[in-house]
């Protein structure tokens, strides 16, 4: 796992993960639902779509809008497995440990705090 300001002067260099951003839409449920929410959602969008060791329509399996967190995965490269092998050095081929579920929320939360402007407590 790569500490989450080393990861995000990488992601700043990236085109692709750097061109994400939250649109009015996103910042609204965010605003409506509240970042506990969101990240609520994004909890369990991790256990069910990035925990498993071979998850379903890996690679495409989360969506690039539609809900701040999908938004937060792209930006952040914990999409799927092969961007949290490539970005955070997480292997694939077995299931997330407790400690990178964790990791990987953290790291969005941290993108989605940067996004509305507000710190966040991270590692």
């Amino acid at each position: 796992m790569v500490p989450i300001e080393t990861l995000f002067k990488r992601l700043g260099r990236s085109r692709f993960r750097s061109r994400f951003f939250l649109r009015k839409h996103e910042r609204r449920y965010l605003s409506e639902k509240g970042m506990e929410t969101v990240l609520a959602h994004g909890l369990d969008f991790i256990r069910q779509r990035l925990a498993p060791a071979s998850p379903s329509n890996d690679g495409r399996q989360t969506p690039m809008s539609k809900h701040p967190f999908f938004v937060a995965q792209h930006a952040t490269a914990t999409c799927c497995r092969g961007c949290l092998r490539k970005w955070h050095d997480i292997p694939d081929g077995r299931p997330l440990t407790a400690e990178e579920i964790t990791y990987v929320l953290e790291v969005n939360a941290a993108w989605l705090h940067r996004q509305l402007g507000e710190k966040a407590s991270h590692r």
